[in-house]
């Protein structure tokens, strides 16, 4: 409390008020380069958490950060009076509620890029967040829709978006001649090679190069990568474009396109967590060169917080990140699983929109969890995006049971069925021996080394004569903490 603040209160000042007063005031807190404000690590409120790096910020809030909520409420509401007053409502039925969906989405969206909460990312706007959080509350939904409908008007609903769906296309098989070097073909021994250099080996290098900079770790990304070859495998009996050439799942699939993507994703991780976060206002920097460099700056984070899952930590940690690698390979089956469904050739563009709005959501969504999971004091619940994504990617799952259960109950092969029991009781085991039989044995240990120490001190205690010792004389407190322990 200020001293006016004490004098505006009236009465006598109390002896707890003038030792208030006697007391020197505190020291400033020390001044941030550039003029930057003390506390600006943080997005949020509380301290600075060690694993994440520090930030210098002038504080300049320009028009390009201010709230426009009055000037997008205008423009919209100009936009709806022009259809409603000048434009002449057209006679097509079909027309007009694809025309009224729209108009409802893109409503939905102004109001929530201009009003919803921000997430844990602020560049390069927020307003770039808080889109994408609301394409992931509309997908959501649409989604439901899909699940609500039976599978016959489900697969034909998907003409009103693309008149060239609802048609049942065959899988592509990437089984076959898995010969690398096919003696049999005199013009080119390697085709079957080149056959599998399709569109999706950079997808495969980008896609494992953007995972890595949500998941932020090598052996969770290495962890995930191997096990959905192993579910590949697992599955070529429901699937034929899961069959592929033994060359195929190790070594273009896991140490070409993934590790490649997953070694220059941690390069970018090991870059993005030296880099010195440092920022000015555009108009406060001189030269056009610092100019540019800035506005090219303004795509990479304002800060960086270095993830550290430790899932031997706790059992608690390990089931959150168990359940993060579950949910992710339930993602990337989604993706072969809906499209085989919905009758979706994997070149068609909804697969890849589906691919992009996974890469938006999906970085938000891991620092949420990663953040509910490393301070759960400051954040008390799972964040909106993170429950968001588990939700679609639960829903997207009922879409395919409901649609093809057939395709899903079919039997695996007895010697695949034997391997994933023998992993399932490897990790059980182990979970086991690291949170519960191995701290009995610890405890045991610590109770059994305590006790030696006193037996030890009370021979020394007897062996001098002192038999009389308060070692002798130690209440029975200390015996039932022994116990407890």
């Amino acid at each position: 409390m200020r001293r006016g603040e004490r004098r505006a209160h009236g009465g006598n000042v109390g002896k707890a008020a003038l030792e208030e007063q006697q007391q020197p005031p505190a020291p400033p807190p020390p001044a941030q380069p550039n003029g930057g404000a003390p506390g600006a690590e943080r997005d949020g409120a509380g301290p600075r958490r060690s694993t994440e790096s520090e930030v210098y910020d002038d504080g300049t809030n320009t028009f390009f950060w201010r709230a426009h909520t009055l000037t997008v409420l205008f423009i919209l509401t100009c936009a709806l009076g022009y259809v409603t007053l000048l434009e002449e409502t057209p006679q097509d039925t079909a027309y007009n509620t694809k025309r009224g969906i729209v108009a409802s989405i893109l409503v939905f969206l102004c109001f929530g890029v201009t009003q919803a909460k921000d997430g844990p990312f602020s560049r390069p706007h927020p307003a770039y967040w808080r889109f994408w959080l609301c394409v992931s509350v509309v997908y959501e939904l649409f989604l439901i829709f899909i699940l609500f409908q039976t599978v016959q008007d489900g697969r034909q609903f998907m003409k009103y978006i693309d008149p060239h769906l609802g048609v049942p296309l065959p899988e592509r098989d990437y089984g076959g001649n898995c010969l690398i070097y096919d003696p049999g073909n005199g013009t080119d021994p390697f085709h079957n090679i080149w056959d599998k250099l399709d569109g999706f080996v950079p997808a495969h290098f980008f896609g494992w190069y953007l995972k890595t900079l949500m998941i932020r770790d090598w052996w969770m990304c290495m962890i995930i990568s191997v096990m959905f070859e192993f579910l590949e495998y697992s599955l070529e009996h429901q699937l034929p474009n899961f069959s592929e050439c033994w060359w195929d799942h190790w070594i273009m699939d896991v140490i070409l396109c993934n590790g490649l993507g997953i070694y220059c994703g941690m390069k970018t991780l090991s870059w993005l967590s030296l880099k010195t976060y440092k920022w000015q206002g555009l108009w406060n920097i001189p030269t056009y060169k610092g100019k540019m460099k800035r506005i090219v700056f303004q795509f990479t984070p304002y800060s960086w917080v270095k993830f550290e899952w430790k899932p031997a930590s706790s059992l608690r940690r390990w089931l959150a990140v168990c359940g993060i690698i579950f949910v992710f390979l339930l993602a990337e089956l989604n993706t072969f699983y809906l499209k085989f469904v919905l009758w979706m050739p994997p070149e068609h563009y909804l697969v890849l929109l589906r691919l992009v709005f996974f890469v938006n959501v999906g970085g938000v969504a891991m620092r949420e969890i990663y953040d509910f999971m490393d301070d759960p004091k400051f954040h008390k619940k799972l964040g909106q995006q993170a429950w968001l994504v588990a939700a679609i990617t639960a829903t997207e799952f009922l879409i395919v049971v409901k649609y093809d259960p057939y395709t899903l109950t079919l039997s695996l092969p007895f010697y695949i069925t034997q391997c994933w029991i023998l992993g399932i009781i490897l990790v059980l085991t182990w979970t086991a021996w690291r949170f519960f039989i191995r701290d009995i044995t610890l405890r045991y240990k610590e109770i059994r080394r305590q006790k030696q120490e006193h037996r030890h001190e009370k021979d020394k205690c007897l062996s001098n004569g002192d038999g009389h010792s308060a070692l002798l004389d130690e209440p029975s407190g200390s015996k039932l903490r022994e116990r407890k322990l």
